[in-house]
């Protein structure tokens, strides 16, 4: 006789092994689903890295792009600038133009 779950019942170590196996069984049924689980989740987090970090690749392919553009703005308005004369003011105005447009054209 052994007692289990608050119940005495007659069983032999059989019985018992049974219960055990079946028990040990479910645990490692659990105990699979879970590891599944996880690996699933892993799995998408993995991607969701490789997907960023690509993400990030274009972007700074994108400044590095800018970067040049506006060094080269920069370097036409140190020309201009340097130039003088009366068409500085309109050079300034359509440069300024140029910028704004830029934006608008970023921003939509």
């Amino acid at each position: 006789m052994s007692f289990r779950g608050g119940h005495m019942r007659d069983s032999g170590p059989n019985e018992d092994s049974n219960y055990l196996e079946r028990h040990n069984d479910d645990l490692v049924n659990g105990l699979s689903s879970k590891v599944a689980a996880l690996k699933r989740v892993t799995i998408a987090i993995g991607d969701d890295v490789r997907e960023q970090n690509r993400l990030l690749s274009d972007m700074d392919n994108d400044f590095d792009s800018s970067k040049g553009l506006l060094q080269s703005t920069m370097r036409r308005l140190g020309i201009v600038s340097k130039a003088g004369g009366k068409n500085m003011l309109c050079y300034l105005i359509l440069f300024a133009l140029f910028v704004f447009f830029v934006i608008y054209c970023l921003a939509r």
